[in-house]
C-alpha cells in the first residue's frame, strides 16, 4: 500500500476540507442543513467535512449502483439505499467522492429535486471533468484531477484501500 503514489496528502485534504466548509457555512448562513453521503466513497470525506461546517448539521445517506454489460456501464443507475427520512423544505448538500461520467449525480439530483428541499448542492471531493459524459457541474469542488484510478480517503479498489489517509494513484487499476 504505502508504494502507490500520493495524488494528495492528507494535510492537503484536510486544508481543502475546512476552506470548503467555511464556504458552504457562509453559503447558508446559520441555517441547518442535511448532509447526504454518497455510499461508500463519500463516508469520510463526510465526517471530516460535517465537524468542520459551522452549522447545525445532521446527516442522511444514499446507496446507487450502475448497472454493468460486460466490462463496460449500460448507463443505467439504480437505487439500493434510499434516505431514512424526509428532505422536504429542508436544505440538502449531496456529498459524494468523486464527480466522474455524471451519470450518477444526474440521477440522483433528479430524484432528490422530486422530494421538494429548500436548497439542493453538491459537493464532489474529486471533479474528473474528462470523464464527463453527461453535464454535470458541483457546486462546490476538492480538486480537479485527470483520468487516473485513485483510492483512499474513502475510495477503493475491490472494498481496498478505503482507509488510507491519503489519496494515491493505483497504476494497475
Amino acid at each position: 500500500m504505502a508504494a502507490l503514489p500520493i495524488l494528495f496528502t492528507r494535510e492537503q485534504i484536510e486544508t481543502r476540507v475546512e476552506q470548503l466548509a467555511a464556504e458552504i457555512t457562509r453559503d447558508f448562513a446559520g441555517e441547518p442543513l442535511l448532509l447526504v453521503g454518497v455510499l461508500k466513497g463519500a463516508a469520510v470525506f463526510l465526517s471530516d467535512l460535517s465537524r468542520a461546517i459551522e452549522l447545525d448539521t445532521s446527516f442522511d445517506f444514499i446507496s446507487v449502483a450502475s448497472y454493468k454489460a460486460g466490462m463496460t456501464s449500460s448507463g443505467e443507475v439504480r437505487l439500493q439505499k434510499d434516505l431514512d427520512e424526509s428532505i422536504e423544505g429542508r436544505n440538502v448538500l449531496l456529498v459524494e467522492d468523486i464527480l466522474d461520467t455524471g451519470l450518477t449525480l444526474t440521477y440522483i439530483c433528479g430524484l432528490l429535486r422530486a422530494r421538494n428541499p429548500k436548497a439542493l448542492k453538491v459537493i464532489a471531493l474529486l471533479d474528473k471533468p474528462s470523464r464527463r459524459s453527461k453535464p454535470f457541474k458541483a457546486d462546490y469542488v476538492g480538486f480537479e484531477v485527470a483520468n487516473q484510478f485513485v483510492v483512499g480517503y474513502g475510495m477503493d479498489h475491490a472494498e481496498r484501500y478505503r482507509n488510507l489517509p491519503d489519496i494515491r494513484f493505483l497504476p494497475s487499476a
